[in-house]
């Protein structure tokens, strides 16, 4: 899956704008930290940021891609998916969308969903404060990894969940805690 070349440009053309009115320099670091963000669907890490950019620029410092990649989340430019093992993934897209998740692998994949969109939120989060949006993420087992284990339970040998197991939820204190899948029953919400 590639990102439309048409997009990446809208992309590009929105960070050029959104600099221009913020008073950021407009640099050449900048565009092409940017653009391995705005041309990819993997979320990239800073890491994998600074792996790509030192190519073409082979005196780009981790610490510019960090400050850099913060600085385009700052001006509303980029997104994070939170940590994962010390690090940030970013994310371009700025459309409502959700994420998949490879518990395996750590491969992420946007996807978009008229339904989980139209999740109500539940009244104990509104009461924590104001919300700017509402992202799923559903985390399984990828395909490649699924096949790389040879093994149609995949996710459970990658430490998923098993039938057996549960879900609890906390409804007063608004947590919710997945230990397993559940079957959706007749008359569920």
């Amino acid at each position: 899956m590639e990102i439309d070349q048409a997009e990446i440009e809208r992309r590009l053309q929105h960070f050029h704008d959104v600099a221009r009115r913020a008073g950021v320099k407009f640099t050449h670091q900048r565009l092409e930290i940017f653009r391995a963000v705005a041309s990819s669907v993997e979320h990239p890490s800073a890491e994998a940021v600074y792996r790509g950019v030192r190519a073409s620029m082979p005196t780009v410092s981790l610490d510019t891609v960090y400050r850099t990649l913060w600085l385009l989340t700052d001006l509303g430019l980029l997104t994070t998916l939170g940590p994962r093992q010390d690090s940030v993934r970013f994310d371009a897209n700025l459309a409502q969308h959700h994420h998949y998740r490879c518990v395996k692998c750590g491969m992420v994949r946007d996807f978009e969903s008229s339904e989980l969109d139209d999740l109500p939120i539940p009244d104990t989060v509104r009461r924590f404060g104001d919300i700017a949006c509402a992202q799923v993420v559903v985390q399984g087992v990828c395909a490649d990894c699924k096949t790389a284990a040879g093994d149609d339970d995949a996710f459970t040998a990658a430490g998923g969940y098993r039938e057996r197991d549960a879900t609890e939820m906390d409804r007063g204190g608004g947590r919710f805690r997945r230990i397993g899948p559940v079957q959706a029953q007749e008359g569920d919400v």
